[in-house]
């Protein structure tokens, strides 16, 4: 929110205390397991994460921030102003693949924009466990728009009405959720003697499982069928195999028959008899008296990961007090708990329903003594308002079916930065560069994902090109730095070229490591770390990345594979933009050729055609525009072939050199189109086009137009009033061969300006085509007073009119279309006293 001072500091507070209230009303009546606010940042197209409720934020990290153009659900209900809802994992993964190969887990989300005044002020997002089958009812849309609603009401409100001052650029506020309902915890314990095969439980279980005191006497099997009946199985091969001295690694998850969910934890205190503890691990897993004294670890954690309970067990095994371990976050209390692969777990179980269980290596620090081992097994159990976490030393697992420690595949040196984002999932990146076809886009896209997810700070790409390294793209590094290296040969002994020439990865912990391996080199920074990533695609060398940060750090076994990995994806992109951008500057060289140099000139006519090529790989090459002398008159002529590259470009070519050679004949446009039609037809290039000709008798004004499906054409009238002209047409060119083309006349009188245009200059993702022609009407509507304002339509003002029309695209860094405009204005015809005292009809529509 704007402002300074303790007034601005006053009006966070109270801005976040309402986005706090909103979230929590959120998850108090749409039955969500978090959610969160996104507002406008500081940064233009960037929205913040403000609040978040329900989770812990630095689990979340990577979220905080969100570009309103990535292909993610929050930036579409952003940019589109509409709901975007996805009610489980199978939508979520067909719509937003790229979202969706970011999480370990399976959801169902909303996402719905909240309304401000000209645009959204941000956007309300819900997540909530969903499973493959989960329909639209799983959260009420119409609650959450209505939440929505009331949310930016109270927003604007807060700003005074000034919509621009509602923005956030902060960490978000982290609040915890609504309490659930209240569920007393229940902990019962049994034994079992194999010999004799009877089960002797405390009242606690038959409180627990609903029995009468004693009722629980019994054989294993009975047991069994108490906990849950349907898991049975597992129940008895658990007791027998703890009897033979092989206890479960970690306590069993289990089902009670009402779907509730159990641990079963068992070991054998006196062999052969065996002990078990049952759990339930509702809502509120653990009451202290009934879980001090359970032999494994016990750990509570609220929705934001602070520690609420741990048992004397808990507390020994991580060698912590238990007074030190209280109120503490988890990635505070236990680091070696967090950071990558252990964020995605705890990620997992604060999201989807089910338990999740994994190893994880305590750090020297933590242990307690000889005889434990150094790992343990961890499972986390959901709940509404806590979570679970059970620690079971790793010395517990069968040898033959469990992983060894020493062979744990997390083991090996740990980063440095403990703190980074969560290891990046090549996937991810794979997905997110199948959109990527320029060399630009490429390296837009590397920048997007790849340095957040590692914590980098500068990325430079380096193409080899006739046996030397070209800059292609670069972020972070001080202005003029790599000037040196551009162009350098393969025969420089510098990293970015001996990766590429080796073919191997080069990791620098630290600046002082990489200048003592490359004495004399230049360096950008006196502290950090570097890595070095060849670029190789298919065996043949392509480049090479450099990727920089601002501390130094290590680089684990694991995190040097993947960097590598990536390294492989990004080459193979590079190598594919490569060939679009040739086959491009080819389309573009070809459509070039095609257009006219120089538009016919008539005395009493003036004409200015602008032409923008797409931008995005090969969409060039299927508009164009034309000028010819078609007897004592002009033909305009503007089309679009459908489709995009060298293929529609020699079908525009040939289209236009049909085009000319009927009007040339001097045929009105309803025969100019037929003739075109049939020649298309003809040729069978599996390609149709649009079309709009007009004849113009410069002496009169009188102008015949025919359409073949194109977009009708634009009046500008010398009294300012604008208009699209109401031009009946037939079907595109190339379709069908009985094709008629109706033709409608007007009357174009001097300084009036008639506009053809093709659809990339007025469509718009996501907004109705009629939209953008009305939009492009006004602009010509103020384009024309200007130029009038200038003196008249003349052929210098005709051409401004064109570039204010096509500015805006002009400027755009990605058009996904080509773009062409085609103007006519008629001179006034000079005015001689006493002769014909005739003045021309004014323009009329048909």
């Amino acid at each position: 929110m704007a402002g300074s001072g303790e007034r601005a500091a006053r009006t966070r507070d109270r801005l976040a205390a309402l986005l706090a209230d909103a979230s929590a009303a959120v998850l108090g009546t749409a039955g969500g397991r978090a959610a969160g606010v996104y507002l406008r940042s500081g940064t233009p197209d960037v929205l913040r994460l403000a609040v978040l409720a329900g989770l812990p934020g630095p689990l979340f990290r990577s979220w905080w921030r969100l570009h309103a153009d990535r292909p993610f659900p929050v930036a579409d209900a952003y940019r589109l102003g509409g709901p975007v809802v996805l009610p489980n994992a199978t939508e979520t993964m067909r719509r937003y693949p790229q979202f969706a190969a970011g999480l370990p887990f399976p959801l169902g989300s909303a996402h719905v924009p909240v309304p401000g005044g000209t645009r959204p002020l941000g956007v309300l997002t819900v997540l909530c466990p969903a499973s493959p089958d989960t329909g639209d009812e799983l959260l009420d849309r119409g609650l959450l728009v209505r939440l929505a609603e009331g949310l930016g009401a109270e927003l604007l409100g807060l700003a005074g009405g000034d919509e621009d001052a509602v923005r956030w650029d902060e960490a978000p506020v982290c609040v915890r959720p609504p309490p659930g309902r209240a569920a007393r915890p229940a902990v019962g314990r049994f034994s079992w003697d194999p010999a004799t095969s009877l089960v002797r439980a405390d009242d606690r279980l038959h409180a627990l499982l609903g029995r009468d005191p004693g009722a629980l006497a019994g054989t294993a099997d009975a047991l069994a069928d108490a906990l849950a009946p349907a898991e049975a199985h597992r129940i008895l091969a658990a007791l027998r195999d703890t009897a033979a001295g092989r206890a479960p690694a970690a306590p069993l998850s289990l089902r009670a028959r009402d779907g509730t969910p159990r641990l079963l934890d068992l070991w054998a205190a006196d062999a052969p008899a065996v002990t078990g503890v049952v759990v339930d691990a509702g809502p509120a897993a653990f009451a202290e008296e009934a879980a001090d004294p359970l032999p494994q670890g016990v750990l509570c954690l609220d929705r934001l990961g602070l520690i609420v309970y741990a048992n004397p067990a808990a507390a020994r095994l991580v060698g912590r007090s238990r007074e030190w371990l209280l109120g503490r976050a988890l990635w505070d209390a236990l680091p070696w708990l967090t950071g990558p692969p252990y964020d995605d777990h705890l990620r997992a179980a604060l999201l989807a329903p089910e338990p999740v269980c994994f190893h994880a290596r305590r750090s020297a620090g933590d242990q307690d003594g000889p005889g434990e081992g150094d790992w343990l097994a961890v499972s986390v159990h959901p709940g509404t308002d806590l979570l679970t976490c059970t620690l079971v030393p790793a010395s517990r697992m069968d040898p033959a079916t469990g992983p060894a420690p020493g062979a744990h595949p997390d083991q090996g040196a740990e980063p440095d930065d403990r703190s980074m984002a969560p290891l990046y999932r090549p996937i991810a990146l794979a997905i997110a560069l199948t959109d990527a076809v320029t060399a630009r886009q490429v390296s837009a896209v590397v920048v997007r994902e790849l340095l957040p997810a590692f914590g980098g700070r500068r990325l430079a790409i380096y193409l080899l090109q006739e046996r030397r390294l070209h800059l292609a793209w670069e972020t972070g590094f001080p202005r003029g730095f790599l000037d040196p290296f551009e162009g350098v040969g393969l025969d420089t002994r510098i990293p970015g070229v001996e990766t590429l020439t080796t073919g191997r990865p080069l990791f620098f912990e630290s600046m002082a490591q990489l200048g003592a391996a490359y004495p004399g080199l230049a360096l950008d920074a006196e502290v950090g770390a570097r890595a070095f990533l060849p670029l190789i695609a298919s065996g043949r060398p392509v480049g090479s990345c450099i990727l920089g940060f601002d501390r130094p750090r290590g680089f684990s076994a694991q995190e040097r594979t993947v960097l590598t990995a990536l390294a492989g994806l990004i080459a193979h992109a590079m190598e594919r933009a490569r060939r679009y951008d040739s086959e491009a500057a080819l389309a573009r060289g070809l459509q070039e050729a095609l257009l006219p140099r120089r538009l016919s000139a008539h005395p009493g006519v003036e004409t200015a055609g602008r032409y923008l090529p797409g931008t995005q790989g090969m969409d060039v090459g299927g508009d164009w525009y034309d000028v010819v002398e078609s007897g004592d008159g002009l033909a305009l002529v503007i089309g679009d072939v459908q489709g995009h590259g060298v293929q529609a470009a020699a079908t525009m070519g040939q289209l236009r050199s049909a085009v000319r050679a009927f009007a040339l004949g001097d045929r009105p446009p309803d025969e100019v189109l037929s003739g075109t039609n049939h020649l298309l037809i003809d040729l069978d290039p599996g390609q149709f086009a649009s079309c709009c000709c007009l004849r113009l008798d410069p002496a009169t004004g009188r102008t015949l137009i025919a359409r073949a499906g194109h977009l009708p054409p634009l009046l500008r009238c010398p009294d300012g009033r604008t208009r699209v002209l109401d031009v009946p047409g037939g079907v595109v060119l190339g379709v069908d061969p009985h094709a008629r083309y109706p033709v409608t006349e007007l009357v174009l009188v001097p300084d009036a300006i008639l506009a053809l245009y093709t659809d990339g200059l007025v469509e718009r993702p996501g907004a109705d085509i009629d939209e953008g022609i009305a939009a492009l009407r006004l602009a010509l509507a103020k384009a024309g007073a200007a130029a009038g304002r200038r003196g008249g339509t003349g052929a210098r003002s005709l051409a401004a009119v064109a570039d204010r029309l096509t500015g805006t695209a002009r400027l755009a860094a990605d058009r996904p279309d080509d773009v062409a405009l085609l103007l006519a204005a008629r001179h006034a015809p000079p005015s001689v006293p006493g002769r014909h005292g005739h003045r021309p009809a004014p323009a009329h529509g048909p």
